[in-house]
């Protein structure tokens, strides 16, 4: 008899659960952790908009003779008989005394070409400078035996008229080797001096003035040796576009 009632209950009991089972498949779920999110339209996020570049290239003059990033070239000479008033000898391995007017340099870029050799060293390459300044006079002396070797229209592909020429701001630098293979010469691109400069130069200010395959727009043929300072901001913009001064700043 207990063992019916027992049983009886456990009837009872279950019955009931699975009424409270069925009532509460009809009810709404409380949980909110278990409610999915509504479905929205709104639109993608917009990508974010690239970051244009903060570089001011109005902070020097190109056209004044005594600006950091003056442009000398065949369409825009220099004020004529111009002389750079700070210009002194590196301390570096130099071609010339130092009383050679070519081992002459602005005192801004003589500190960047003392870095710059140092660094050399430091990778085991040995630099010399080969020209620094020329003034208006001593550029013309070596354009017009250009002329009398090779003619007018060929010496223009490689020397510059007097009062256009870079060397005449003091602000450029022909770099040889300390041994003085390729000098000034389009080999010393492919020594481990001309490799290192082209990618080292701009660390310290420089920029390659005139870059294999710029020819049409520098006027000049490559010079893997001869580097311009413009400082260590705008020689890393340079390095980087792979630009001209006459590319970067939209002059000729």
């Amino acid at each position: 008899m207990r063992k019916i009632v027992i049983i009886g209950l456990a009837i009872l009991v279950g019955g009931m659960g699975g009424l409270i089972f069925l009532s509460n498949r009809n009810q709404p779920i409380s949980d909110a952790s278990q409610v999915a999110a509504p479905v929205t339209d709104a639109p993608p996020a917009k990508p974010a908009v690239p970051v244009q570049s903060l570089f001011n290239k109005r902070l020097y003059s190109t056209t004044e003779p005594t600006s950091l990033w003056v442009i000398a070239n065949k369409q825009s000479p220099l004020a004529k008989g111009y002389t750079p008033d700070n210009l002194r000898s590196p301390a570096v391995k130099l071609r010339l005394a130092t009383t050679n007017e070519q081992m002459q340099i602005q005192s801004d870029a003589a500190e960047g070409l003392e870095k710059l050799f140092a660094a050399a060293e430091q990778a085991n390459l040995l630099l010399t400078l080969s020209s620094a300044y020329r003034s208006e006079a001593l550029q013309a002396q070596f354009y017009n035996s250009y002329i009398a070797r090779d003619g007018v229209a060929k010496a223009d592909t490689y020397s510059a008229r007097p009062g256009t020429s870079e060397h005449q701001t003091g602000l450029a630098a022909d770099i040889i080797p300390r041994n003085d293979a390729c000098h000034l010469e389009v080999c010393f691109g492919d020594l481990a001096e001309g490799k290192w400069l082209a990618a080292n130069a701009y660390k310290f200010g420089f920029t390659l003035r005139y870059p294999l395959g710029k020819e049409a727009i520098t006027g000049y043929s490559y010079e893997p040796w001869h580097i311009r300072f413009v400082g260590v901001a705008l020689a890393a913009e340079l390095h980087q576009s792979g630009q001209t001064m006459e590319e970067f700043f939209t002059v000729r």
